[in-house]
């Protein structure tokens, strides 16, 4: 039975791939427009690849690197006290992650520019025929990157259960196969990062640049063909905002599942899958649900031109999510046994299998909410969005003004939306239950994929009808596609904020599993330090993508100015601009801009975790969720808000009784703050949620080799230092952690007497190491320790001496006799 459940997973990818290869068949298939439009889309798909080939040439250094250090890192083994369960398989699984990572943005951004032209080309027909094409293009991408998560987790855990013969759930061999497969999601991860801030940087200064020299300098349209930066701007779309976004959520799809796996090893579970099912339970789910997006996708269709377009995606993404929770009950009910409990009691309550099945609804309702609170916030007609456009009314400042108070008042129902996920999942099913919640949420992927993907198509092919100087009609469609796609991009980022969020905190309750502590205490100074320094890192990040943004965009303003001045005939139509010479900046800078914010993400859990220990990093990992996840929030829905108040001029917006359109000057001053707000939501507000995930799965990977670590000592693998522990635990625990008591308890029951004492870390590793690898109370643990096990005297005192111990005849039975044992 259990190999048929594991034998399901990745055979449920494999469907998803089936089903988007016949996708982008039909899809490549449609009429591709006529030789002007296939040679402007040939531009950008050209520029798109040189792109991605760059990229890859340089992420390839840092995959080679990585993963030579993460082989030698598998090698090691740790101490009695501090075993390390890894290999050096972990970087062979890390080099998969991060191909698999690259290959679904390749997917993606090879169906887009695709797509884009022969969306143009059924614009000219009919609405429903454009969104038809567009949505199919962004469902190639979204099954693409689910199916290829689906397969790579599913395919290696089986392997890594074999390779390392795995018979138990709480065994050393299979928390050794679930680090190995950690390095997978640390792949994903890492090269989600780079691929989500270097696209970011490339679009965003292409957009840019052409936005302040074409529209407001030269007073030209958006895409106009005789602008240098459009071909460039036109790329950016694919490289950032589809490249990016599907190495982006497959890295949130794998880390999702994985977090799940990590605590789901943790439970005792009593099932007929040798107590796999907590570990299966997430990967089924993500399985069924890859294919519950595809019957979602069947709703996504209109047949009149005044059909909305948004109501039609809006039950594409309802039906799939009602879909995936009626089948979790029925998943939930023949996969979990009714009662579950952890190993480690510290961990929590025991839980039923109904409180899984609710926490897995918890998770579906706040990705829903999320969805309608984004929406609601950027979507054009609604009141953020209005209240903006009114504001653009008195100038370019009050329209800035506008946008940040839009984006920051976003912030306050996700956060409580969220707070009361967190907490609805947490009672529950504990910290499974948050994971699982997470997991349940991010199990529709492929489908909100898909709607997120089909914006950048629609938007591109706007850009190809206006360079094409096609009818008017189409580009009303186009635009009406593209108007839609801006909503569905802001709240795919949300969809992705909130899932970090919550994989965040499960990502964090495996790391304090795996690193020995039990409890961040912010009334340490160092640990109170590590939660600023946390919560000022998405605040670095930022800035740092943002500057990268305007420094490339100022070398693409003077190029587009230099060809305008240089180059006659161009705004005539008779001369072409040197559309090259613009992608080749964005790239250059992309690639050159992107290293240090992607530097900070993976460098400082290493340093601190190595320098501070584990206590200190848990606090760092707290600020950065926290402030991360406001951070983008607000950047991504300010983004959208302002993108989409420019976006209602083109049909002419009433300010005060007065109707305004394009190029009047409250136009020109949306242009400015959907200027401002392009770095906000396509570059460092989207980059949060990788932030944030990529930082936990890091400080999860070196978990072990930190564990047991306090800020200034040595980690305490050696003998000399274990003594130290065991003799620091005795004489400093005075009525806290009793070896006495101890003495008559299993390993978890001790734990948790530590825990209910105030135990801190060190003094409760110290404590966990009187028991041998059976959990059997062995008192002396160390050879060459020169202290001896103490026992409880009738006055509530401790002695260190076991001969005093042995001579007093008050002494209990019990521990006298754990007492005495060494002295006979």
């Amino acid at each position: 039975m259990t190999n048929s459940i594991l034998y399901l997973v990745p055979l449920l990818g494999v469907v998803g791939l089936i089903v988007m290869a016949i996708k982008s068949a039909w899809v490549s298939k449609q009429d591709a427009g006529d030789e002007n439009m296939q040679r402007l889309a040939g531009y950008i798909a050209k520029g798109a690849m040189a792109f991605l080939k760059a990229e890859w040439k340089v992420l390839s250094y840092f995959v080679v690197i990585a993963g030579i250090l993460l082989a030698w890192s598998g090698t090691f083994k740790g101490s009695a006290e501090h075993p390390i369960h890894s290999s050096w398989v972990i970087a062979i699984s890390f080099v998969i992650g991060a191909v698999l990572s690259a290959l679904a943005g390749y997917i993606g951004m090879n169906i887009a520019t695709k797509a884009n032209v022969r969306t143009t080309q059924a614009a000219r027909t009919s609405l429903a025929q454009a969104l038809k094409v567009s949505f199919n293009g962004g469902t190639v991408m979204g099954l693409g990157v689910a199916g290829l998560a689906v397969i790579g987790l599913g395919s290696l855990f089986i392997v890594f259960l074999q390779m390392f013969h795995v018979t138990s759930v709480n065994s050393d061999e299979m928390k050794t196969a679930i680090e190995v497969l950690a390095g997978f999601s640390l792949g994903a991860e890492s090269i989600a990062l780079f691929a989500r801030v270097g696209g970011g940087i490339y679009t965003k200064a292409a957009d840019v640049g052409a936005d302040l020299v074409g529209k407001v300098e030269a007073g030209i349209p958006e895409d106009d063909v005789r602008n240098p930066a459009t071909i460039a701007d036109n790329v950016g779309d694919n490289v950032g905002d589809v490249a990016g976004m599907g190495a982006d959520l497959f890295g949130s799809y794998v880390a999702t599942i994985l977090a799940t796996m990590v605590l789901g090893q943790e439970i005792n579970a009593q099932d007929n899958y040798n107590g796999l099912s907590p570990i299966l339970l997430p990967m089924v789910i993500a399985g069924l649900g890859l294919v519950f997006s595809i019957i979602g996708t069947w709703f996504v269709r209109i047949k009149n031109e005044t059909d909305s377009v948004q109501k039609a995606l809006n039950l594409g993404n309802w039906s799939s999510i009602a879909l995936t929770g009626i089948a979790s009950y029925f998943v939930v009910q023949n996969l979990l046994p009714e009662k579950m409990s952890w190993f480690d009691a510290v961990r929590g309550e025991d839980f039923t299998r109904d409180g899984v099945f609710a926490a897995i609804i918890v998770g579906l309702i706040v990705g829903t909410l999320m969805s309608i609170i984004t929406e609601y916030y950027t979507a054009m007609g609604k009141r953020p969005v209005m209240s903006i456009i009114r504001q653009s009314g008195t100038g370019h400042a009050t329209n800035i003004i506008g946008g940040l108070s839009v984006g920051m008042e976003s912030t306050v129902l996700p956060i409580l939306v969220l707070a009361g996920g967190i907490m609805g999942s947490y009672y529950f099913a504990g910290l499974y239950g948050v994971s699982i919640a997470a997991a349940g949420m991010m199990a529709t992927t492929a489908m909100q994929l898909a709607i997120d993907a089909f914006g950048p198509i629609a938007d591109n092919a706007g850009g190809i009808a206006e360079m094409s100087q096609l009818p008017e009609e189409v580009r009303g469609r186009t635009d009406n596609l593209d108007a839609v796609g801006n909503t569905t991009a802001a709240t795919g980022k949300g969809f992705a904020i909130a899932s970090a969020a919550l994989t965040s905190l499960a990502l964090f309750a495996a790391f304090v599993g795996i690193s020995g502590i039990t409890a961040i205490d912010i009334y340490k100074a160092p640990v109170l330090a590590g939660l600023f320094v946390g919560g000022m890192i998405p605040f670095i990040f930022s800035s740092l993508a943002i500057a990268a943004v305007g420094r490339a965009a100022m070398d693409m303003v003077n190029e587009v100015r230099r060809q305008f001045r240089e180059i006659p005939g161009i705004m005539e139509y008779k001369a072409q601009p040197e559309y090259e010479k613009c992608v080749e900046i964005s790239t250059k800078a992309s690639i050159r801009e992107m290293l240090a914010p992607g530097a900070i993400a993976l460098i400082s859990p290493i340093i601190v975790g190595f320098l501070f220990g584990p206590e200190v990093l848990g606090g760092m990992l707290a600020g950065v969720t926290v402030s991360g996840v406001l951070m983008g929030i607000f950047q991504s829905n300010a983004g959208g808000a302002w993108d989409n108040a420019k976006k209602s001029f083109e049909k002419g917006v009433m300010i005060n009784g007065e109707m305004f359109y394009k190029k009047s000057e409250p136009h020109k001053a949306s242009v400015t703050g959907d200027t401002v707000g392009d770095p906000f939501k396509d570059t460092s507000g989207p980059s949060m949620n990788i932030l944030i995930k990529l930082m936990s799965i890091v400080s999860l990977v070196i978990a072990p080799f930190i564990a047991g670590k306090t800020f200034g000592e040595r980690p305490n693998h050696g003998q000399g230092a274990a003594c130290v522990e065991m003799q620091h635990c005795e004489k400093e625990m005075m009525g806290k952690c009793d070896m006495s008591k101890c003495a008559t308890m299993t390993k978890e029951q001790c734990a948790a007497m530590c825990d209910s004492m105030g135990c801190d870390s060190t003094e409760k590793a110290a404590c966990m190491g009187m028991y041998d690898a059976d959990g059997k109370f062995i008192g002396k643990g160390h050879e060459g320790c020169s202290n001896e096990p103490v026992c409880k005297e009738d006055n509530d005192k401790t002695c260190s001496k076991g001969d005093a111990c042995c001579k007093n005849k008050k002494v209990e039975a019990p521990e006298k006799k754990a007492c005495c044992k060494d002295n006979k």
